[in-house]
């Protein structure tokens, strides 16, 4: 597989695979966190492509990137302040009965992504292990893996 086409074939396969999570859910709560989360995905996901290599290191959509998960992060809380599920959903009902820690692993993704290096992409891998280590921790804990 060429460079060329693994830039275009991983994130129009990953866009694909994620819209098909989405299919079918009826709650419109639910929905709008999902697609957040996939947003913070994505953005993870271009980061740590930027960071090993596989698509050009680019500081200025780097900035971007980062933008954009520290203002899904940032309303977290409101997305998942209202109790709501769906037989789709991986939000796990210990996010409402722990939401003191939700709201704090919240604040703790936005650290993580600000505290990103752009420098050059050895700088970035490094300072994406708290970004990583942020989104993982509440995965662990908040999330139901369907």
């Amino acid at each position: 597989m060429t460079k060329t086409f693994r830039l275009i074939a991983v994130p129009t396969s990953l866009s694909a695979t994620l819209a098909v999570a989405h299919d079918g859910v009826k709650d419109v709560d639910v929905l709008a966190r999902m697609k957040a989360m996939e947003a913070i995905g994505l953005a993870a996901k271009e980061l740590g492509d930027m960071a090993r290599g596989f698509i050009p290191f680019d500081p200025n959509r780097a900035h971007i990137v980062r933008d954009n998960i520290s203002v899904h992060a940032k309303n977290m809380p409101t997305l998942f302040a209202k109790f709501a599920t769906d037989p789709k959903s991986e939000a796990a009902s210990t996010i409402w009965d722990n939401w003191d820690d939700f709201v704090i692993r919240s604040a703790e993704l936005q650290k993580s992504a600000s505290a990103l290096n752009f420098s050059d992409a050895g700088a970035l891998s490094l300072s994406m292990r708290g970004l990583g280590a942020a989104c993982s921790g509440c995965h662990k804990l908040y999330r139901i893996k369907n």
